[in-house]
């Protein structure tokens, strides 16, 4: 009898070490969402800020995988246009890079 009831105590102790262990985890994750959301809110004030830039990665946190995608590629787009342009902050989207590559074309074959 004696036997069985010092074998609840580890028992005991492992759940309770879960049940604390979850609890940290929580406390944890809650906290990195609420800096994570702080940093977007900062960033999305920046863009909404700065006159040239693109408003459409305001709120980009919330765009489907799928939308993320996309906007990488018409950013990739604008790093392969820059390069072409030799200078990597000349422009701020993607259609002025276009209209900026096609110009120096133009301008270019003159």
């Amino acid at each position: 009898m004696k036997a069985t009831t010092q074998n609840p105590s580890p028992i005991l102790r492992d759940h309770t070490t879960t049940i604390i262990t979850f609890l940290m985890v929580f406390l944890i994750q809650r906290s990195q969402n609420k800096d994570s959301l702080v940093l977007h809110l900062k960033l999305n004030e920046l863009i909404a800020a700065t006159q040239g830039a693109s408003n459409r990665l305001i709120n980009a946190q919330d765009f489907s995988e799928e939308e993320i995608r996309l906007l990488h590629d018409f950013y990739s787009l604008l790093v392969e246009k820059a390069k072409l342009d030799n200078d990597l902050g000349q422009t701020h989207s993607v259609e002025e890079a276009e209209d900026n590559h096609h110009d120096k074309l133009a301008a270019h074959r003159e």
